[in-house]
């Protein structure tokens, strides 16, 4: 009896003897503990939502990506449906005359789709005629899809589908592999900048390369000829 009277008192001693001090830091590193847990899932939790946006923003761009593809290819499909030059990739039929532009040099002049339009060149106040045959090889093994029959100005647009090239597709057949007929072919074409250019008798301000060549178009181009005036009819005769 006397023993567990004195175990008892020992504790109760024991217990006694904890100072406040101690409790409170006891208490203060629970705290402490507790708090740090808390910011340890926290910062987990912030890190999870970063990541998370993250791919959200990853899907966004790759689904932006594949729609600009997917329009890209779709536009070039297009683009050679009819808006703009075919592009169509076949063995040349004469190797000195391979594809400019994507305008092919065909064995026969096409038929499928077949219009003109007429360029009038001015250099220094006077005419600059388009020589003929540009477009054509000089065996007549081939044709490309745009092409000069005579010095008149007239262009041949001549395509296996319709098709619309520019002024600029002509200039590159021209200066490829014509240059060297009738007067050659003009340097100060290569600087679209010093003209003046009028279509169907309208002031055009932008880069002449880019005109595109419709049906019974007038063309003027005019460098350094302050007098001319801009074609706005043409004697087209059943053309």
């Amino acid at each position: 009896m006397n023993k567990q009277i004195t175990r008892q008192n020992a504790k109760s001693g024991g217990n006694q003897n904890v100072s406040p001090n101690k409790r409170v830091t006891r208490q203060s590193q629970k705290l402490a503990r507790r708090q740090e847990e808390q910011q340890k899932r926290e910062t987990a939790q912030r890190r999870a939502k970063q990541r998370r946006r993250f791919a959200v923003i990853g899907i966004a761009a790759v689904v932006v990506l594949a729609i600009g593809l997917t329009g890209y290819f779709i536009a070039n499909a297009h683009s050679q449906n009819g808006q703009g030059a075919l592009n169509i990739q076949e063995t040349p039929v004469n190797p000195n005359y391979p594809a400019v532009d994507g305008i092919n040099c065909d064995r026969l002049e096409q038929t499928a789709y077949h219009v003109h339009a007429h360029v009038s060149i001015y250099i220094s106040g006077q005419p600059f005629a388009i020589p003929q045959y540009v477009g054509i090889a000089p065996d007549g093994s081939c044709f490309y899809w745009l092409h000069t029959h005579n010095t008149d100005g007239i262009l041949h647009i001549e395509a296996p589908a319709k098709t619309t090239p520019t002024l600029g597709n002509f200039l590159d057949v021209w200066d490829s592999h014509f240059s060297t007929l009738g007067t050659g072919y003009p340097i100060q074409l290569a600087d679209p900048s010093n003209w003046k250019v009028w279509v169907d008798g309208k002031p055009f301000t932008g880069n002449f390369r880019n005109i595109a060549l419709q049906a019974h178009e007038l063309i003027t181009l005019a460098y350094n000829s302050p007098n001319v005036k801009p074609d706005t009819t043409y004697a087209w005769n059943g053309l």
